[in-house]
């Protein structure tokens, strides 16, 4: 297998070497990832400026090979989480057979995915009909890999064999000890786990604000939600997908036009 590994926290984030520790005991690893930490930027991609990238130097743990274990590369890129995964699939690697996007330091559960750059560098690869896991812990400060590094090696390596459609998995590992670790659980998105704060400051004669995600929801999350599953120590499995349409209310829509779309239809020339 040859895996693209990418991430939001940087190239030089303890986590994404985490996953090509566990993952070229898997396969052919190439890391292609940003040059500096670009956490909730989401799937955004720089469309109207050149993006620069540039071999990377891997330390000498991961350029040994054999027993068992592949070859890794890596690529820095001065971009967006989703420009890495572009330059990754489209030039700099080929023919990827899985995407990696992780092993991100803070969860991504309920709807924090429409704002996770660790996600977002991940729709990527789905949409070009490549497997692909976005990995997560939620720890911060702290943060330990060894579980997520765990669950990252036998699951990617099920993707050797899968014929079935597509799949974009959304793996969210709680911050326990390994002992502590309940079960794994195959959830779907729960509401929203964090709200946000905004706290300003005077800087000179200009107001600046700092927009945080420290406020804890005070939802109850559904049993079987990603969330709920984290609450209670277990590691969570939440496949994506991208239809953001919402079909159900297309008939209400049609009643709120109303009249509208004849009186297009009957404007003056």
């Amino acid at each position: 297998m040859k895996i693209l590994v990418v991430n939001d926290d940087g190239i030089t984030a303890p986590g994404i070497w985490a996953a090509a520790r566990a993952l070229r005991q898997v396969g052919e690893v190439v890391v292609v990832a940003p040059d500096r930490q670009q956490s909730g930027v989401g799937a955004s991609l720089t469309l109207h400026a050149p993006v620069k990238a540039g071999e990377w130097t891997v330390v000498p743990e991961f350029q040994s090979e054999g027993k068992g274990l592949h070859p890794v590369s890596a690529f820095s890129v001065e971009g967006t989480p989703g420009d890495s995964c572009i330059l990754g699939l489209e030039t700099l690697v080929k023919d990827v057979d899985l995407v990696v996007s992780g092993i991100n330091a803070g969860s991504n559960v309920g709807w924090d995915v429409m704002v996770s750059g660790t996600v977002g560098a991940a729709v990527q690869g789905f949409i070009r009909g490549i497997n692909t896991i976005a990995i997560s812990v939620a720890a911060v400060t702290n943060t330990k890999y060894d579980i997520a590094e765990k669950i990252l090696k036998p699951l990617a390596g099920k993707f050797e064999k899968y014929t079935g459609d597509t799949l974009f998995l959304n793996v969210n590992i709680p911050k326990i000890e390994m002992a502590q670790v309940a079960g794994v659980r195959v959830t779907h998105l729960g509401g929203r786990s964090w709200g946000e704060n905004v706290r300003a400051e005077n800087v000179g004669p200009e107001k600046r604000y700092w927009i945080s995600r420290n406020k804890p929801s005070p939802e109850t999350p559904a049993p079987d939600s990603d969330i709920a599953a984290i609450k209670n120590s277990c590691i969570s499995i939440t496949p994506l997908h991208l239809a953001l349409g919402n079909v159900a209310a297309m008939p209400g829509v049609e009643a709120l036009l109303g009249d509208i779309p004849q009186q297009m239809l009957d404007r003056p020339d």
